[in-house]
């Protein structure tokens, strides 16, 4: 099948190890999806160079094991989405270095260690990410510095040459003839995106063990969704969030934060949903604008609150 481009058997219940062959076919294929099926096993490290796959989706399985180093064979992938699985792996830092990757989704898994940054590589990692998913999962220490800095596409995207349109595969005369879809955590809600807008710049740290403060946020000025939840990170809630005037939801639950609530998060004229209960917040509540919608359960857990 040298010209096949698009394989989807996704939502079936196919069972087994991903076959190896599907590697020998990525110098064709464009899209593979295996989506919420029962494959197990490992990823097989068959990927060639010269691979063209774009999207790659082994979301809703019971894959196991470390990842396959010969996916960065796939020079051109835009969508890799490996949530909802077992795989058990310190991150894969390598990932960084594919060009055009906009999409990783890691969720549940059984992924651990630190995000820290040892190399002394200058290049820019992830610099056209646009939607970075590492929820429950076993990762600690700091949250990535130096990945968060270096997402270009959510700082500006005009720097990276990037235009706002919807992916997917194009037929020979360029029209888009196959989207995704992809599943995140919007407002506290599941959702799935169909035919996912790249304008959704989305980082979702929550459920996991990551500490220290989140300062470093306040610089994804395109960032229109942000859960670091469920973690131990501690401090004050940066008034650098104050930039980020895309933000629409924000939760920062769960977590150790003290202080006060900036009152610049009034002047985000797109949130429409916050929680920050579970912390060691006090003083008081913002009001006006947004604040004015948001009951009591964005708060509680917050005796220092009024």
């Amino acid at each position: 099948m040298p010209l096949l481009r698009i394989l989807d058997l996704s939502h079936n219940y196919l069972s087994g190890t991903i076959p190896q062959c599907f590697g020998n076919l990525s110098n064709s294929l464009e899209f593979l999806n295996l989506k919420k099926n029962k494959f197990y096993g490992t990823i097989p490290p068959t990927f060639a160079k010269g691979c063209r796959l774009s999207n790659f989706n082994l979301n809703g399985n019971l894959l196991e094991g470390p990842l396959a180093p010969s996916i960065l064979n796939c020079r051109g992938l835009e969508v890799l989405d490996l949530g909802n699985n077992k795989i058990n792996d310190t991150f894969p830092h390598w990932l960084g270095s594919l060009p055009f990757l906009q999409i990783l989704v890691l969720k549940s898994n059984h992924m651990h260690g630190s995000l820290r940054v040892n190399s002394s590589r200058s290049s820019p990692f992830f610099s056209k990410i646009q939607n970075f998913d590492l929820s429950s999962n076993y990762f600690s220490g700091p949250l990535p510095v130096r990945y968060i800095n270096s997402f270009k596409a959510i700082i500006n995207l005009e720097k990276i040459g990037s235009t706002v349109s919807y992916m997917g595969v194009n037929d020979p005369q360029g029209c888009r003839f196959y989207t995704y879809s992809i599943g995140i955590v919007m407002k506290g809600q599941d959702r799935e995106l169909v035919k996912t807008f790249t304008m959704w710049m989305i980082i979702d740290l929550s459920k996991n063990q990551f500490e220290g403060g989140p300062k470093v946020i306040g610089k994804l000025n395109l960032l229109k969704g942000l859960n670091l939840s469920h973690n131990n990170l501690n401090g004050d809630i940066p008034t650098s969030i104050g930039n980020l005037k895309s933000l629409e939801w924000l939760d920062l639950s769960s977590n150790r934060l003290s202080g006060t609530i900036p009152n610049r998060l009034a002047d985000l004229p797109f949130l429409s949903s916050l929680n920050v209960s579970d912390n060691q917040l006090h003083g008081q509540i913002p009001q006006g604008k947004q604040f004015n919608t948001f009951g009591n359960d964005s708060y509680e857990g917050n005796k220092g609150l009024c």
